[in-house]
This record gives structure tokens, sequence and C-alpha cells, in this order.
């Protein structure tokens, strides 16, 4: 007997193995766990936001704006509503011994929002998202402002970031 003989049932087993498992494999679908797909972004396009009573939930409010816009700004009549409240904490860390000032700092931006449904008012997702930016303070005191507020703004992109991906769930269901 032959080597070919003795192993043809074993590449004919191997064969159907390979086509069962292209059978299977082809069936398969992979995709983003949150993908925006053309309804998610629409619905995203069809968000008011609650104005702003700070300066870093402006940043917050305008980066939501563009994130779930596409740029083209807020709708003239939306679907959905989000009331954001924003609160900026600022801690200085890594105290200098001699004159007891902080030599770097945390900055803490919070929010707290509800996603509503414009029509009837029903609340689809409410939540409280934070983001933090550490900073390094300079000498100079308009330096120091000047990072403060740059930290303000980087966290506030964050957040923004953070909400937006709740709101692109809580939508795709």
């Amino acid at each position: 007997m032959s080597f070919d003989r003795r192993f043809r049932p074993f590449r004919l087993a191997g064969a159907m193995a390979l086509i069962a498992c292209g059978t299977l494999l082809a069936a398969c679908q992979v995709h983003p766990l949150y993908s925006d797909t053309n309804e998610v972004q629409q619905s995203l396009g069809a968000i008011a936001y609650s104005d702003a009573t700070t300066r870093v939930e402006q940043e917050v409010r305008n980066k939501l704006i563009f994130l779930t816009g596409g740029g083209a700004g807020e709708p003239a009549k939306a679907d959905y509503e989000v009331d954001i409240k924003v609160t900026t904490k600022r801690i200085g860390v890594l105290l200098e011994r001699a004159s007891d000032t902080p030599m770097a700092g945390r900055v803490t931006v919070s929010a707290d929002y509800t996603l509503r449904r414009a029509s009837d008012g029903t609340v689809l997702k409410a939540g409280h998202r934070s983001a933090v930016a550490l900073v390094d303070y300079p000498d100079q005191e308009f330096a120091k402002i000047r990072t403060i507020r740059d930290a303000e703004n980087r966290a506030a992109d964050e957040l923004a970031e953070l909400i937006r991906a709740d709101l692109a769930m809580a939508l795709g269901r």
C-alpha cells in the first residue's frame, strides 16, 4: 500500500474542514462596537444643546456641536435636547517647600448631562463624565493663567468626546 493511499482519507477530511471553516467565517461580520451608522449620525446631528453659562461650558458645548453635527452647527428643529452642566476644579500638587506654592497642578472638568427626546421629554440617557488635564505652573503669572486655560480647553475637548460617545451609544440602541 502506497503512502498516498493511506493518507487520502486525511486529505479529504482536511479539505472538508477547510471548506467548513471558510463557510463559517464568511457568515461573520466584523465592525466597531460603537460604529457610526448613517442613522446614528443623523440622530446625533439632530441634537440641540442647552446654553452655556461659563467659558469652559461653552468650550464643551462648541466641541459637542462640532462632533455631533459634523461642522454644520445646531439643527433648526431638533429631535433631541441635551442639558449640560459643566464644573471646573483646579488643584495644585507638588508644592514647593520654601514658598508653599504649587509647581504643578491638575485641572478637572466634569459634566452632568441629560439626553431627552424633544417631542415628549422622555429621558433617554443621563450621565456624569469628567476629564483631567495636568499642568506645570511657570513662574510668570500671565503664563500660569494661560497654562490653566489651555489645560481647561484640553480637558473640555476630551470631555466632549466622551459625552459624544455616550450619546452615540444611547441613540444607536
